[in-house]
């Protein structure tokens, strides 16, 4: 089974893709923990990703296309995946299908994720992350906060604020979104296989909500 989790920046992506990891059993690929892992490590590909993460720019299709298939040719995700933060532009959309019918596979569910954008600022600038790789449990200091400032508290790790949860860096991210990314709903709206749902404070409904509808859904219970 291949998922992909649409919508903007800090609309919960990566919480709904750990949790359908967690009870689909199969692998969460997440683009951005990819780039940041790069340029944390000073890759040449961490250097180009910089460039562009750091203004809020998407990195390259031929880049990222290149990143994701060579990690759909791993082991680990054969049984199938869960695509976060990839594709973001129609042509990655179109070079992710040729390349999972090349292995006889395709897109079985779109989740596309939408949130009011004041609510997408104020939770990026308070988002806090654990440093632990094996970890990354996500925290927000105002939804979700960690019972000791500062530390996880499933691994008890130190946790970052990512130097791009930035207000400005946030509003540019927004932008490029809605240019660049939205008309991949018109793309997978029309191959009818996308799942369109709310994530927001403002009617108490939250990633852990979302991620059970999805299963509910995905195993033909609702």
């Amino acid at each position: 089974m291949v998922i992909i989790m649409l919508g903007a920046p800090g609309t919960g992506k990566g919480t709904v893709a750990s949790l359908l990891q967690k009870k689909l059993e199969i692998k969460q690929i997440s683009t951005g923990d990819i780039f940041r892992k790069n340029i944390k490590e000073g890759t040449e590909l961490g250097i180009i990703a910089k460039e562009y993460i750091s203004e809020g720019k998407l990195v390259p299709d031929d880049i990222t296309i290149k990143i994701i298939e060579d990690r759909l040719n791993e082991s680990d995700v054969q049984n199938g995946a869960i695509l976060d933060g990839f594709p973001r532009t129609i042509k990655q959309a179109e070079e992710l299908d040729r390349i999972l019918a090349s292995k006889g596979k395709k897109v079985n569910k779109v989740i596309n994720l939408t949130t009011p954008d004041e609510e997408i600022i104020e939770r990026i600038v308070n988002r806090r992350i654990c440093s632990n790789q094996e970890c990354k449990k996500i925290y927000n200091l105002i939804l979700n906060p960690p019972k000791q400032e500062g530390i996880c508290d499933k691994c008890g790790s130190e946790l970052i604020k990512r130097k791009d949860d930035t207000e400005e860096i946030v509003r540019e991210r927004l932008k490029t979104y809605f240019e660049q990314t939205s008309p991949l709903i018109q793309y997978y709206e029309k191959q009818g296989n996308m799942l369109t749902e709310i994530v927001s404070k403002t009617i108490n409904r939250l990633g852990i909500d979302v991620a059970e509808d999805v299963v509910q859904i995905l195993k033909g219970e609702k």
